[in-house]
């Protein structure tokens, strides 16, 4: 049978179908996590996501047989364009059965419709921001994913460099191991650098016990210190005012606040930040995408109950304090944590692989490179 290609409808229920073909490509997978279906609904929908302000998107699913067999999402980031010149196009939710004539009708659409927009690449998979997922698997099909990431077939891959798309940017992921000293699980190392810091810059770390204390302290800087510290990564959209408010209302609700480490300077101005949060990929698993009928209780247990994987989500510094040992004031804060909530093991998420001063930090950890990603490129 043929390959239909229909354009879909951005509203929840027509995006409801296209996010549970995500999901249910990879239903007897064990290594895959789903992602929550309201959320990626919510990115989708141009009157709830704040970067459709300034991005365009279409998103398409094939058909055989009236049977969905594959989804793209294709967007356009102006601002991005703008700040790099280029003409580029992204793709994005993109999954598919390993089938070529699915994976052909599926990019022969992302390329016609990058193609009357006047754009001359295809870049993907990226999301609207650094804050979507991004990064197609190409190593690591056999380690469970992150809340973070994306998990895809080792087909994938394959299909992509059989249409033509070559490497664009790397990312590598790392397993850490959590110190377990005899005291506080600090490494020596550190705790010297700490010392060192905190008395050189006056820096010091704070912690918080009301998250409305922090929105109001630091809600709005703490985005503001991503845009600084990020911009210069690759393909980095800047959040607007309007998406900070956003992602504020969104997660400083759910963050565990023993888990965030926050460093200020002698005037509270803040200097860096270090997010953490328990590993979610089991939870998510059984909650399966969805917080009813019991997806809430899953995901509670995920947050606050016994677990021995944490994930770093995210560290930032402040462009001027960068290099200068910051990061060993945030593992001095949160490394103890670590210990007395009995995290076993770290998950670094994504870093590019040319990022050295990332790379450095995992040095006094057991570490291990257990995952690739890839943006790929393609020109139209």
């Amino acid at each position: 049978m043929p390959i239909e290609i229909r354009h879909i409808t951005p509203n929840r229920k027509e995006l409801k179908k296209f996010v549970q073909f995500g999901i249910d490509l990879y239903k007897d997978s064990p290594y895959f996590v789903p992602p929550l279906i309201s959320e990626d609904i919510e990115t989708l929908m141009p009157d709830k996501n704040p970067a459709f302000d300034y991005c365009e998107a279409d998103s398409y699913m094939a058909y055989r047989d009236n049977k969905p067999v594959g989804r793209i999402t294709m967007l356009v980031n102006n601002v991005v364009n703008e700040r790099t010149g280029k003409k580029e196009a992204r793709f994005s939710f993109v999954d598919f059965i390993d089938d070529n004539e699915v994976v052909d009708a599926l990019f022969a659409t992302a390329e016609k419709w990058a193609h009357d927009k006047g754009l001359t690449s295809l870049v993907g998979p990226m999301g609207f921001t650094d804050m979507d997922h991004e990064g197609m698997l190409i190593e690591g099909f056999d380690q469970m994913g992150t809340m973070a990431t994306i998990y895809n077939y080792p087909y994938y891959p394959k299909q992509l460099e059989r249409l033509g798309f070559t490497k664009d940017a790397d990312w590598v992921e790392y397993r850490l191991t959590v110190p377990q000293g005899d005291d506080d699980g600090v490494p020596e190392k550190f705790k010297r650098i700490a010392a060192i810091v905190r008395q050189k810059y006056e820096l010091r770390s704070i912690k918080f016990t009301s998250r409305k204390k922090i929105k109001a302290l630091y809600g709005h800087a703490l985005f503001d210190l991503i845009n600084e510290a990020y911009d210069s990564l690759y393909g980095y959209s800047p959040l607007t005012d309007r998406q900070i408010d956003y992602y504020v209302d969104k997660y400083i609700g759910i963050v565990r606040l023993d888990c965030l480490s926050v460093i200020v300077d002698k005037n509270d101005k803040l200097v860096a930040l270090g997010l953490s949060m328990p590993s979610m990929s089991k939870a998510l698993r059984k909650a399966k995408g969805k917080m009813l009928p019991f997806g809430w209780y899953h995901l509670l247990r995920g947050i606050y109950g016994r677990n021995d994987v944490v994930d770093l989500l995210l560290i930032a510094v402040k462009k001027e304090y960068m290099s200068r040992g910051v990061n060993a004031l945030i593992f001095e804060d949160l490394i103890p944590i670590f210990k007395r909530e009995g995290f076993k093991e770290a998950e670094s998420n994504i870093e590019l692989e040319g990022n050295d001063s990332v790379r450095l930090q995992w040095q006094y950890f057991g570490h291990r490179q257990h995952r690739r990603r890839r943006a790929y490129r393609k020109d139209v």
